[in-house]
């Protein structure tokens, strides 16, 4: 799917492209901005025809190292950043490939994200400053960071509420919450790396402006002291995950030790009254307590006085 973006008074405008493909390369070469998402080879065509060179594969676009990921050629400025995506509820990073020309900005990737969408919804409002394609592109940027942030916070209650479950709650299912706390650590490890990767991205783009638009630069480093606020978040969430892991872990374990003081607590008050019953259970020939009269009962006195001595020899100790 290919979505194109123009200025229009200052602000990033969404253009109509045509259904027909004939007609579609008078919209791309106006515009400032050529989303694609997962292009098919006619829409990969197209662009390609637009910036004269290929557009990056699959495989290079997920690329880790720093000369990879960001660039420069004939073709302009190359920077792959990773966004936030979610599937099947969990958190995932997703990378996207920008090209920055002095004329327009491309950006290729291969699913729907969430900072894109809010983007053209801001952009339907006239939200989005966009008079040259290096503004556009901090200003994405800049959506990110903010969108990450707002995730964080998103993180933050839920993990509060968590932390409810393990410290406060009676009877709380544990396994459940340390289920909840995995997830949670997940997501606030993916949110670091995109902002880690953010953070690179907009070094990288300082050193390309240089002194040439001060304005930029200044939301760029403003950005960039927002990065590092947040970091200091994640490494915040990290440890309270970490400690309410430890804690539920704790828990876990004085449950699991209460059971085995409870059959370990039985076993010791069983075992004098079946000492009583294993000896007056013998065969043998000649037993003196056999003849007596009352030596059925005073046996079975025995075993339950032997059964309750442990258990208030226990109970005034304090194990019970």
């Amino acid at each position: 799917m290919l979505r194109a973006f123009t200025s229009k008074n200052g602000c990033l405008s969404e253009l109509r492209l045509s259904e027909n493909a004939s007609e579609r390369p008078d919209s791309l070469n106006r515009a400032l901005w050529i989303d694609a998402i997962d292009p098919t080879p006619e829409e990969r065509a197209q662009i390609e025809r637009i910036i004269n060179a290929e557009l990056p594969d699959v495989d290079d676009v997920e690329e880790i190292e720093a000369s990879a990921r960001f660039f420069e050629d004939q073709q302009g400025l190359h920077i792959h950043s990773l966004f936030l995506a979610q599937e099947e509820g969990r958190h995932i990073t997703s990378t996207v490939a920008f090209i920055l020309q002095p004329q327009r900005l491309i950006t290729f990737r291969e699913e729907e994200l969430a900072d894109f969408r809010l983007l053209r919804m801001r952009a339907r409002h006239g939200q989005i400053p966009a008079s040259d394609p290096m503004t556009l592109l901090v200003t994405i940027l800049e959506q990110k960071v903010e969108n990450l942030a707002d995730t964080i916070e998103d993180l933050h209650r839920r993990l509060e509420d968590v932390s409810v479950m393990v410290l406060e709650e009676e009877n709380a299912d544990l396994e459940e919450a340390i289920d909840r706390l995995a997830k949670i650590e997940n997501s606030n490890g993916r949110i670091r790396l995109c902002l880690m990767d953010t953070q690179r991205a907009l070094g990288y783009l300082l050193r390309q402006l240089k002194s040439s638009n001060p304005e930029l630069q200044e939301n760029c480093r403003e950005t960039m002291r927002d990065i590092e606020t947040l970091m200091s978040h994640t490494t915040f969430v990290f440890e309270k995950v970490n400690f309410l892991m430890d804690s539920a872990q704790g828990f876990i374990n004085i449950q699991q030790n209460q059971i085995i003081k409870i059959f370990s607590i039985a076993a010791v008050v069983f075992l004098p009254p079946t000492l009583v019953a294993s000896i007056y259970g013998m065969n043998f020939q000649h037993m003196p307590e056999l003849a007596w009269e009352y030596g059925y009962p005073l046996a079975l006195v025995m075993m339950v006085v032997a059964g309750i001595a442990p258990y208030i020899y226990f109970k005034r100790k304090g194990w019970l």
